[in-house]
């Protein structure tokens, strides 16, 4: 049964895959973006520029209405961030402003509402194991917190509205189109420079674009996720110097990891005033995706070497 799909942040990187993956399947997308013409081909565009969606209820057009939402739009993690109250100002976006959206939809309609977490609203403390649904949360930074926070804000809603909330928690989401760390990494591997990923043991969950996308239309349409709270991954996760490796090869570069010690990098961390950053470089960060498969019946549709493969042919033809 196709339906109409609200999806906030449509013109982002996840949510232009998530936009294609539903027009794929034949629903009818809206998506709620903050300029023209930014949204996949296909996606009815809805400009709302307003800050952490205040006015959302009134401004909702009564032609839009909806079956479901997905929501992206966040506030999203900075390292450096300058803002007085950092807290504060993710509250206001992720906390506030989810809520907002919520409520709005529910008055349109909509029946379910897909809430994209991150695995940082649990935090990243949890070396040796594999990170369950089940863990109890300790988020670490004003982002995680703000995410956990959002998460008990729209479950309460749920149950109090009847809104039927999904939860999802992916990792580090890469692919074309990919920015931030994962895209200098790429650029450091395809310049030949050398980094100091060689003897890096830590594995780390990832999840490939268009496999997150896949989960969301599953959490979306399937009765079986109302009220459920999935981590999504590709299934197999990497170690860092075999992610550096394997992005090597695909970016036809050369290869060159320098196999430095995990405690000279610690050394070097804390010298350069870098530690935070050095510990999520050599620290593993493993989640436990079995929930959504054992749920849904839901596996990833593409191997991480395709996602890579892809991801490479991207920066090849953009950079």
């Amino acid at each position: 049964m196709t339906q109409r799909v609200l999806i906030t942040g449509a013109n982002g990187f996840v949510g232009n895959a998530v936009s294609r993956a539903l027009l794929q399947r034949g629903d009818s997308v809206v998506g709620l973006v903050r300029r023209p013409r930014t949204a996949a081909d296909g996606v009815l565009e809805w400009l709302f520029d307003a800050d952490d969606f205040e006015g959302i209820g009134e401004r909702w057009p009564v032609a839009t209405r909806c079956d479901a939402v997905i929501h992206l739009a966040a506030r999203v993690h900075v390292m450096r961030d300058t803002t007085a109250d950092p807290l504060a100002a993710y509250r206001s976006t992720n906390v506030t402003g989810a809520l907002r959206v919520a409520a709005a939809a529910r008055r349109a309609g909509a029946r379910r509402f897909v809430f994209v977490s991150s695995i940082k609203a649990v935090g990243e403390g949890h070396a040796g194991r594999l990170i369950t649904e089940a863990e109890e949360p300790a988020p670490t930074d004003p982002y995680g917190i703000s995410k956990l926070e959002a998460e008990r804000a729209l479950i309460e809603y749920g149950r109090e509205s009847g809104l039927e909330i999904v939860i999802v928690r992916p990792p580090l989401v890469y692919g074309p189109g990919v920015r931030a760390n994962f895209l200098q990494l790429m650029s450091a591997i395809a310049k030949g420079i050398p980094l100091p990923l060689g003897s890096i043991p830590a594995r780390r969950s990832l999840v490939f674009v268009d496999n997150l996308a896949d989960a969301l239309v599953h959490c979306t349409t399937d009765p079986r996720a109302a009220g459920e709270t999935f981590h999504v991954t590709d299934g197999r996760d990497l170690s860092v110097s075999e992610l550096a490796r394997a992005l090597a090869k695909q970016l036809h570069a050369p290869e060159r990891l320098i196999p430095v010690p995990v405690g000279l990098l610690r050394v070097a961390g804390r010298l350069t005033g870098h530690s935070a950053q050095i510990d999520r470089l050599i620290g593993e960060l493993r989640l436990d995706s079995s929930h959504i498969c054992e749920r849904l019946g839901w596996y990833p549709p593409h191997t991480v070497e395709h996602g890579l493969l892809e991801t490479a042919a991207w920066y090849r033809s953009t950079h």
